[in-house]
């Protein structure tokens, strides 16, 4: 297995935190799944191309896309609703 390490936008609390580790760990092929608030760092193993870019395609639908990508107002939107979400 490899290792990614994202950085993504509109990670601001636990409850953001919580919901990229729920989305990616329920990706077939991802593993041990961190997320770092302060750092607004993503970690996590998995086994391919693919799969890595499956992961990069979830945080960016769920409202953190990585640093660097478009970071819409719908974007920005869609992170407020994954961390309301996770807060429950």
């Amino acid at each position: 297995m490899k290792t990614a390490y994202i950085l993504v936008q509109n990670l601001k609390c636990g409850g953001c935190a919580k919901t990229i580790t729920e989305k990616l760990s329920a990706l077939v092929g991802v593993e041990d799944v961190k997320v770092d608030v302060q750092t607004a760092e993503v970690s996590f193993q998995y086994v391919d191309e693919l799969i890595l870019e499956s992961a990069k395609e979830t945080l960016k639908l769920s409202g953190y896309p990585e640093v660097g990508e478009d970071n819409s107002l719908g974007t920005k939107a869609k992170s407020f609703v994954s961390c309301a979400m996770g807060r429950f």
